[in-house]
């Protein structure tokens, strides 16, 4: 299987986009979720908004959605950084992606 070269360093990071389905539900749980870990990790200068897959900015740098909807995320922003979750509560994705912000690691492409 060939590697996916798609990384970015979380401190190059300003906006995460969580890509959703309607933009509704489940997809605000995750959200808020997310920004409360993040606030309690200490981190700051990070916008985190949601909006539906299919209208994701070509240019969209950061994209954090569930496994069901990665294809559409990559048809909408080729060059961007997909993370990929499956659980919309407690996944593991979720505080990986916060260890990075705090450690300003490399946030590494899940989908090809």
């Amino acid at each position: 299987m060939e590697e996916n070269p798609l990384s970015i360093q979380a401190s190059d990071v300003t906006q995460i986009i969580l890509a959703c389905e309607a933009g509704m539900g489940s997809s605000l749980m995750v959200v808020n979720s997310l920004k409360k870990k993040l606030k309690k990790a200490g981190v700051t200068g990070v916008k985190l908004a949601h909006k539906p897959a299919r209208s994701v900015a070509e240019d969209t740098p950061l994209i954090v959605v569930h496994k069901s909807l990665s294809k559409v995320a990559r048809r909408k922003a080729p060059g961007a950084v997909i993370v990929t979750f499956d659980f919309f509560m407690n996944d593991p994705a979720f505080d990986k992606l916060v260890s990075a912000f705090v450690n300003d690691e490399l946030i590494v492409n899940t989908v090809n």
